[in-house]
């Protein structure tokens, strides 16, 4: 069976023009699920884009995540959040929106960390960086948790190509290698394309 897809923006995602970027991608395959990336906005700028992505992705059949703003999240109706803090802030978020809401426990950077997420009742337990370079070390400990564990492993490969190995991961996570490509469509397409061959 093949894995699932997961689409991070990019942090500096231009509020005007990236819109229609990302509903073209959407439109090249099925994504399970898309995460809203805050990087350096204000609370004002990434609500409004958030709520432009919401529609978009929700359009498309995609669940939408934001970055740690559960209220946020629940006044533009998206699905769920994305805990990047540590283990007391997740166990809140964990209390507070589930069962209501998806809550993916961010960054798990050793076993011991993604099994401390993984007792707390989350959605998925996230490898990898957001974005920049692929990490050979978060796609071992993917490919480690998929074998072991009942919680979705999303394997975040921001450099991903059309040769990228999801290990087992029920879900791979593109972006940085779509977005800063010439035509994000096609590269989308390229790595959808041989991730489903597999």
């Amino acid at each position: 069976m093949a894995c699932q897809l997961y689409l991070i923006t990019p942090a500096a995602a231009d509020p005007q023009s990236f819109p229609a970027t990302l509903q073209s991608v959407l439109e090249i395959a099925d994504f399970s699920a898309l995460l809203v990336r805050r990087g350096a906005l204000d609370d004002a700028a990434y609500a409004s884009l958030a709520a432009k992505l919401v529609t978009i992705a929700q359009t498309a059949g995609c669940a939408v995540l934001l970055e740690d703003d559960a209220a946020l999240a629940k006044r533009l109706g998206a699905d769920g959040i994305h805990v990047t803090g540590d283990a007391k802030a997740l166990k809140a978020a964990v209390a507070a929106n589930k069962p209501a809401m998806i809550v993916g426990a961010g960054h798990a950077p050793s076993r011991h960390d993604a099994m401390t997420a993984g007792e707390m009742d989350v959605d998925y337990v996230f490898f990898g960086p957001l974005d920049g370079a692929s990490d050979a070390s978060a796609a071992d400990l993917a490919e480690w948790w998929a074998a072991t564990f009942e919680i979705p492993a999303v394997l975040s490969d921001p450099g991903a190509t059309p040769q990228t190995d999801p290990r087992g991961a029920e879900f791979v996570a593109l972006s940085s290698s779509v977005w800063s490509a010439d035509n994000p469509v096609a590269a989308a397409s390229a790595i959808v394309t041989a991730l489903n061959a597999r």
